[in-house]
């Protein structure tokens, strides 16, 4: 029996793009190893209930105030004892945590082949997003297979000098996650309200004075337009979520909230008039639903939605945050002006295309 497909994941992202991957496996009848390092253990597990994908390997290696280099040695450890005996035909894992990180370096040490979901994204600063475009650089360099979510990150791999025939334009299977997800999706509505925003904001780079910043800015834009709204799903990470609650907690048209589980997540998100970000996959997710982003970040290796319109870069600074947002919360107009018709990240096929290559790669000379 040919072995099996091992697909890795460990964080909620990773859950939600791998996820129709998984299913696509599963339904090509292709033997496939579901292995959950639970590198975030709540937010993960939310997705995969959604999915209905239980594990097959839990090594919940999640540990309270973990740090990355202890996180890292954890992971190459309990990766590299599990590959051994289960010694699959290939690795698969999506985007740019340091669970993708293990599972690459762990494959290469192992020579066992790589294959890359979401390859090839790039913001061109090593130091953000921090540490994921290290990462992603690096799991670039040890995999065999490139599956590119767009042309752009296409382009970015083959000037890296990755063999043409060695990478894939997919689409980003979030989309596909998306498609699956949206027969659950009822638009969200906050009574008494003339709209809102939903804001998210987790990444590294941001810690410190940059998230002071934009809890201050939203503080006074809803102070200023107290008949709008601001969702606020916080994140759980000790520097973010005490500083949300401690200035924000008292404004009755800002809702704090623990993290929503998917669907939850995108029927806000499909509800709300924009979103103030500083998540990558929220800058994937609202085109679909037609919703303007607002990037809380100074660079994003996703330029595909700021040169479609849908999305605009606004960096930390709380003075230009403001203006752009003042525009979208009163400007109808404005906000139709970010629409677009198609996603420009996907037709919600990548999983298809990814199975079919997996499957043509490593699984055709055993069929035949």
């Amino acid at each position: 029996m040919q072995p099996p497909v091992m697909c890795i994941l460990g964080t909620r992202p990773e859950a939600i793009k791998m996820a129709p991957v998984i299913l696509a496996l599963k339904a090509a009848d292709i033997p496939c190893v579901v292995v959950s390092t639970a590198q975030h253990r709540h937010l993960l597990d939310q997705v995969l209930e959604l999915f209905e994908i239980t594990p097959d390997v839990d090594l919940d290696l999640m540990t309270p105030n973990q740090t990355l280099s202890t996180l890292t040695v954890r992971c190459l450890s309990a990766l590299d004892e599990l590959i051994s005996k289960v010694k699959p035909s290939c690795i698969v894992a999506q985007g740019d945590t340091t669970t993708v990180f293990c599972a690459a370096l762990t494959a290469f040490y192992q020579r066992i082949p790589f294959a890359h979901v979401e390859a090839g994204l790039r913001s061109g600063n090593i130091d953000s997003p921090f540490p994921e475009e290290w990462n992603r650089i690096a799991a670039g360099r040890l995999a065999s297979l490139h599956f590119a979510p767009t042309e752009a990150a296409r382009q970015a791999l083959l000037r890296e000098g990755v063999p043409d025939d060695a990478v894939l334009l997919t689409g980003n299977t979030v989309i596909d996650a998306v498609e699956i997800a949206k027969q659950r999706v009822k638009p969200d509505v906050l009574p008494g309200l003339d709209g809102y925003a939903l804001v998210t904001l987790h990444r590294r780079e941001n810690f410190g004075a940059p998230v002071l910043g934009i809890i201050e800015t939203v503080r006074d834009l809803a102070r200023k337009y107290p008949n709008f709204g601001f969702v606020w799903p916080v994140h759980p990470n000790p520097n973010v979520r005490p500083l949300v609650h401690q200035h924000l907690g008292d404004i009755p048209n800002i809702v704090l909230s623990e993290p929503k589980g998917y669907v939850e997540f995108l029927s806000a998100l499909s509800g709300c008039h924009f979103a103030l970000s500083d998540s990558g996959g929220v800058q994937e997710e609202a085109p679909s639903f037609g919703k303007p982003v607002l990037v809380l970040r100074t660079e994003t290796e996703r330029p595909e939605g700021i040169e479609a319109g849908v999305a605009k870069l606004v960096g930390i600074d709380p003075a230009v945050i403001r203006r752009e947002a003042e525009i979208l919360i009163t400007d109808a107009a404005a906000r139709a002006a970010m629409r677009v018709e198609t996603s420009p990240y996907g037709d919600g096929k990548a999983s298809e295309r990814i199975v079919a290559a997996l499957s043509n790669r490593f699984f055709r000379k055993a069929a035949a």
